[in-house]
């Protein structure tokens, strides 16, 4: 039987990956539990583990433009230590990454094997741990690049929209950026899928599947928590000026799971709804 290492278990993903995994053989660690900066301590923790997901990661987007340093200890160095440990001791790795590696101006769906051309900090410095990555452990990593998620555990975009629902009359909500609304319980089921179909190594694309703007994302949201979704009004990214560009369009194609056998995950409308039916978001 497998044994299972999740980094960065306290967070939103690492949370449910957790859950996903409570009939296996399978630890978290948090960061307060594991640095994975250290090259030693993850050297040592790795040892006994078949599979290791790294959702560790330096995620303040804004705040990585003024601290690229420590946003790349974790997400580019603290990747190639992990990557590092599994090769050594022949383990699996799956790596978290973003949509945000890309320069967020195509017109159609990124591939998987789409040229990485990040805009900001963060980007930088998750395309990096993706690259290091793959070239400390080439055969045994497997890149799941993900965007705009939401869950139970966490603060997010869902549980925003809901609170600000019961606070004010209207809220204004961006149009001109397009993206994947995903679900963490439905990634963290992917990843397990993946695994247990002996996916070859390689990027896959970890986000459900359709896309949205963040102002159909959010209409959506109040109907489903019983709020008038006309209560949700249109505006433009210049309305929200942040130090850390955004990405106009973050939809990533699903050709990968396809070509390994796995059905790619469901349409966002169908994972919210589930969302909201399971309880994981209240309305």
């Amino acid at each position: 039987m497998s044994r299972y290492l999740v980094t960065g278990a306290g967070g939103m993903l690492g949370t449910d990956l957790m859950a996903v995994l409570a009939d296996r053989d399978a630890t978290g660690l948090s960061r307060a539990q594991l640095d994975i900066t250290d090259p030693a301590a993850t050297l040592s923790a790795v040892a006994g583990y078949d599979v290791v997901i790294n959702t560790s990661a330096y995620t303040k987007v804004d705040d990585a433009e003024t601290h690229e340093d420590a946003a790349y200890a974790v997400n580019a160095l603290g990747a190639q230590n992990l990557a590092r440990a599994t090769a050594t001791h022949g383990a699996i790795l799956v790596q978290l990454s973003t949509d945000y590696v890309f320069n967020g101006t195509a017109t159609h769906p990124y591939a998987e094997n789409s040229p990485r051309d990040p805009q900001s900090a963060y980007g930088r410095t998750k395309a990096e741990g993706e690259r290091l990555a793959l070239e400390a452990d080439p055969a045994g990593t497997r890149v799941i690049r993900t965007a705009w998620l939401y869950g139970e555990h966490g603060g997010n975009f869902a549980k925003t929209m809901l609170r600000l629902a019961g606070e004010r009359d209207t809220v204004d909500v961006v149009t001109d950026q397009v993206g994947q609304p995903t679900w963490t319980m439905d990634l963290a089921h992917q990843i397990v899928r993946m695994i247990d179909a002996k996916a070859p190594a390689g990027i896959y694309h970890g986000t459900n599947s359709g896309h949205a703007s963040w102002f159909e994302f959010a209409q959506a949201i109040f109907g489903l928590g019983g709020h008038d979704p006309d209560r949700v009004r249109p505006t433009g990214s210049a309305q929200f000026v942040r130090p850390a560009p955004r990405p106009s369009y973050s939809v990533l194609g699903h050709d990968a799971w396809l070509a390994a056998g796995i059905e790619p995950p469901r349409d966002w409308q169908l994972a919210l709804a589930a969302a909201f039916s399971t309880g994981a978001l209240k309305a």
